[in-house]
């Protein structure tokens, strides 16, 4: 019997590794066993600077900044026909030698869409030279003027994996 309990013990652990690097394409779950690897936010500086891309039928922007205070910054923006339709306000933050996105919604009238307390966070799940896979949600450096960020979207209770295509922006 306690061959057995090793056995299935074993066996669940590798179907969590599994479901959670294979659900979606470009994406991971987090799995709480594992927990999150260590990280810095030097792991991730590449991702620095203003970006912009085309999703939800309009213009997303970007805006990271350097490291600093053990966290990076970002504004995004969607903006469609002329109009934002919403901002977030997201943060890289150093956690436990790790790092964590946590993610605030507004309206294009600045009005929340989550509790004033509460974020949307998302653990990091592992980190590459050119990838960071937090929870859902995916940065892949593909040159120094390309990214991509992958997350994973509830609609109607469907979830599906969207895929941002970012160049850096230049007023040039």
């Amino acid at each position: 019997m306690r061959n057995f309990n090793k056995f299935f013990v074993i066996l669940l652990l590798f179907a969590a590794q599994t479901f959670a690097q294979s659900e979606f394409e470009n994406t991971m779950v987090f799995d709480e066993i594992a927990g999150s690897p260590d990280a810095t936010l030097e792991d991730v500086s590449w991702i620095e600077g203003h970006w912009r891309g085309e999703a939800f039928g309009g213009i997303v922007e970007e805006i990271w900044s350097p490291p600093l205070g053990n966290s990076m910054m970002c504004a995004f923006k969607l903006v469609v026909n002329n109009k934002v339709k919403f901002y977030e306000i997201v943060a890289i933050i150093e956690v436990e030698n790790s790092l964590i996105i946590k993610l605030k919604h507004f309206s294009g009238n600045l009005t929340g869409w989550e509790e004033k307390d509460e974020t949307v966070d998302f653990r990091l799940v592992e980190v590459t030279e050119n990838k960071a896979y937090f929870d859902g949600f995916t940065f892949e450096k593909i040159s120094e003027n390309e990214m991509n960020i992958y997350v994973v979207v509830e609609n109607n209770g469907k979830k599906e994996e969207m895929k941002f295509v970012y160049s850096r922006f230049t007023n040039n």
